[in-house]
């Protein structure tokens, strides 16, 4: 009971950082004039009194956090967050049920980019930018935002970034403090996303759709002001600054950090689960693009490759728009979109799937499997980038591979027991787990969420939350060994 009391109070003092984040569409709503202060203004009291009164009521329980209190507090954050970002979605879109605003706010903190939402043309300015923010916020992690915070508040951080960051080479340090490592990688992220509007705004886009686009590129969220998403601007200048910044975000936000800290480029090549990352993407933009040219979907080569390079990048980083209906497109086509979604991201970017570092490990590990067939007492120690790879990391990853594909199928079952057919509900689930979005069939990247039943839709809420905290964190709460003393 102690243990949750404490987890409570400092899920107060979050909810109260978080009602912060309402101050940027409050900025909106005052610029547009759109009709929604009061519903936001609504919003952040609301969140701020629940996150006031839930720090006061357990203050006597104010603890440093135990990795189990880390467990805990990251999956009530990415739970209870995306309850009270609700409130403006039910407050402004008439009929909006609580089941598809909790699907749109969890969508937008995990940075999946699927929606429930139709008329996204036509949603006041501040609803949009509120779903880009999430989608910002959610790239990075909220919690490691926290991390920069909490110790300010007397609550020490490093148990929470152990418990939220992705990927089995999280514990490398960047700076001596985990607060300056947190603080690092966000100057970064802001920097970075600050170049990214500039050059939209550049490209065309007025400055709420580069602000939004911006957010949505970084968090490789996919969330986008039209319902066409970028095939909207029918811009090839416009796509090729998204690839760039979504490719960037594909990279870990650590490896950026040191290039500019070293104030050379010398740290991307360096980065061995980067070059892969980006060699893996590219390569499939050229194979795609060629495939799509021979099959006659495209009349020559260039548009294959526009069309082909875009929607690729933004399926396999998992961020999530697209310009063109590939639901039509040969069915080879999207299944290598969603394939390397599944591999392609780096660990500590801001995508989702396996991530490339635990792709390379499976494909070393392949590798001294089939040596130790041959030379059973050979002594073969793993090695990535030159480091050493101890087994437990290796056995990690394959307890992370098995876990994944049991929940893929589990998932895909219960949609299928729902009535789903199976393209429809396989690609939902691989497109929710994976956090990119759009799927085949009738969650199509021309359809959306919105067809699901509550039922469906919370399976696929399910899967999305799952997908971001990386199975572990999630599911580690629902095993005896947990609650044990």
């Amino acid at each position: 009971m102690q243990r949750a009391l404490t987890v409570i109070h400092a899920l107060g003092l979050m909810l109260v950082v978080f009602s912060l984040t309402y101050a940027l569409p409050l900025l909106a709503s005052l610029i547009y004039a759109d009709g929604t202060l009061i519903d936001f203004i609504a919003a952040m009291i609301w969140t701020l009194f629940t996150g006031t009164l839930m720090w006061a009521l357990t203050r006597r329980f104010k603890g440093e956090l135990s990795v189990r209190h880390g467990y805990l507090l990251v999956v009530a954050m990415w739970t209870a967050m995306p309850a009270v970002a609700t409130i403006p979605l039910l407050l402004v879109i008439p009929g909006l049920s609580f089941t598809d605003a909790y699907f749109e706010t969890m969508s937008g903190i995990t940075t999946t980019g699927a929606t429930v939402l139709t008329g996204l043309d036509n949603l006041p300015p501040a609803i949009n930018l509120w779903r880009h923010e999430l989608n910002w916020l959610g790239g990075m992690g909220i919690i490691v935002l926290a991390v920069a915070v909490l110790p300010l508040l007397g609550i020490g951080g490093r148990q929470l970034y152990k418990a939220e960051t992705p990927g089995p080479m999280k514990d490398t340090a960047l700076t001596p403090r985990i607060t300056e490592t947190a603080r690092s990688l966000w100057l970064v992220y802001l920097g970075i996303t600050a170049a990214c509007i500039a050059s939209l705004k550049l490209a065309g886009m007025n400055w709420l759709d580069a602000i939004c686009h911006a957010f949505s590129a970084m968090g490789l969220g996919g969330f986008s002001t039209h319902d066409a998403s970028v095939g909207y601007f029918d811009s090839p200048l416009i796509e090729f600054v998204l690839i760039v910044f979504m490719l960037m975000a594909s990279i870990n936000f650590a490896t950026h950090f040191l290039a500019l800290r070293r104030r050379t480029p010398r740290a991307y090549f360096d980065d061995i689960e980067g070059v892969a990352t980006v060699s893996v993407i590219l390569a499939g933009c050229l194979v795609l693009a060629v495939f799509l040219w021979r099959r006659g979907v495209y009349p020559d080569f260039l548009h294959a490759l526009r069309y082909a390079s875009f929607n690729l990048v933004s399926i396999a980083s998992s961020s999530g728009y697209a310009t063109a209906d590939f639901n039509l497109w040969p069915i080879f086509a999207p299944m290598l979109m969603m394939f390397l979604a599944c591999i392609a991201p780096s660990s500590g970017s801001t995508g989702g799937g396996i991530k490339m570092i635990r792709t390379l490990v499976l494909v070393k590990q392949a590798g001294r499997e089939f040596l130790r067939l041959l030379h059973p007492a050979a002594v073969d120690p793993m090695k990535i980038g030159g480091q050493v790879i101890p087994n437990n990391i290796v056995f990690s990853v394959l307890g992370f591979i098995f876990l994944y594909f049991i929940s893929i199928t589990v998932l895909v079952f219960a949609l299928l027991l729902s009535g789903m057919d199976f393209v429809s509900g396989f690609s939902a689930i691989i497109a929710c787990i994976n956090n990119f979005g759009p799927g085949l069939g009738v969650v199509g990247p021309v359809s959306n969420y919105g067809v699901l039943n509550d039922f469906q839709t919370w399976v696929c809420t399910w899967a999305m939350l799952v997908g971001r905290l990386e199975i572990f964190t999630l599911l580690i709460i629902f095993t005896p060994h947990f609650w044990q003393r």
